[in-house]
């Protein structure tokens, strides 16, 4: 359940467009009128603005935004304006070739998107970059890392409305057993393949059959099989199948606790799930940490960069 507000009546995207323009004019940038049109318009909304914006003004709002706003507001806006295949597409080509490699980033959003959005986001970043996303992926990753990302971005799992096997999942789980605590070291291969392979549905129950009958969670096991990226990747499977929205309330939180706050990671989450399952990030982060996701967002942000992800994040109900 997305946490995004837009106006009740639909608005007109070409008025949007010159009054963005408007708040590009004069001595500096008039930030809050940016953010009252675009933190409160969906993917379809900001794409009219966009259009109408080059159709008028000859100017692409994507690049005028850049030169308007500074920051981590600007970079929050700049990824926030993108359709989300885009979005996802620029976040992987920065992760994979920005000045600093982000792999944690990048398999974040590939073992966290489905089938469906990842073929979208493979031709995305195809279109926008010029390059592959797998040729990037296997310059960047290595060993087990680069066997599991890969293998995710081209597997087609199931999506649909689903009733599981559990004969099935509890033959994978054994299959996990032996492949990992059963023996002396790891058969990485039997993991990558159950991984990539099943759909999110089955991969809940396969956790739930693998802690049936032995005892002890699949979570576990993973984490004292693996380790490094390659760890870090199953777990975002796993974690993703059993409850995504729990999975981003403790992304979001490792992003704010203690001295600073990752912003990369908070743009990232914020600008990613807010039409997408924000509410139950909302209600899970609660839950867990016991405040307010928008509470932990004032707190760790200031400015103009605070007033638009909080848009985005939405109030609490």
């Amino acid at each position: 359940m997305a946490s995004l507000s837009v106006p009740p009546v639909p608005t007109d995207p070409r008025r949007d467009a010159i009054d963005l323009h408007r708040a590009f004019k004069g001595f500096g940038c008039d930030a809050t009128a940016v953010t009252a049109i675009l933190a409160h318009r969906d993917a379809s909304q900001r794409a009219l603005i966009r259009r109408h914006y080059a159709a008028v003004y000859h100017q692409d709002l994507l690049h005028r935004l850049a030169a308007e706003l500074s920051g981590h507001h600007k970079r929050a806006v700049l990824l926030w304006v993108l359709d989300p295949a885009s979005r996802d597409a620029a976040v992987l080509h920065q992760a994979l070739n920005g000045d600093v490699t982000d792999m944690r980033a990048a398999t974040e959003v590939v073992c966290s998107r489905t089938p469906s959005q990842l073929l979208v986001v493979r031709q995305a970043y195809l279109a926008r970059f010029g390059g592959g996303l797998e040729h990037d992926v296997a310059v960047r990753a290595s060993g087990d890392h680069q066997r599991l990302l890969l293998a995710y971005l081209r597997s087609p799992r199931y999506e649909g409305p689903e009733v599981v096997d559990m004969a099935a999942a509890a033959r994978d789980a054994r299959e996990l057993y032996r492949a990992g605590e059963r023996r002396l070291g790891t058969d990485e291969r039997t993991f990558i393949r159950v991984f990539s392979e099943r759909s999110a549905a089955h991969m809940a129950a396969v956790a739930a059959a693998y802690h049936h009958m032995y005892d002890r969670s699949l979570e576990k096991a993973v984490k004292s099989e693996t380790s490094g990226n390659f760890g870090f990747g199953l777990l975002t499977i796993l974690r993703c199948a059993e409850s995504p929205a729990k999975y981003f309330a403790k992304v979001l939180h490792e992003a704010m606790k203690g001295l600073g706050t990752n912003d990369t990671t908070l743009i990232r989450v914020v600008t990613t799930r807010a039409e997408v399952d924000m509410q139950y990030i909302k209600a899970e982060y609660h839950r867990s940490y016991k405040r307010s996701l928008a509470d932990a967002v004032h707190s760790e942000t200031s400015g103009n960069y605070r007033t638009f992800l909080l848009s985005l994040v939405g109030r609490d109900r």
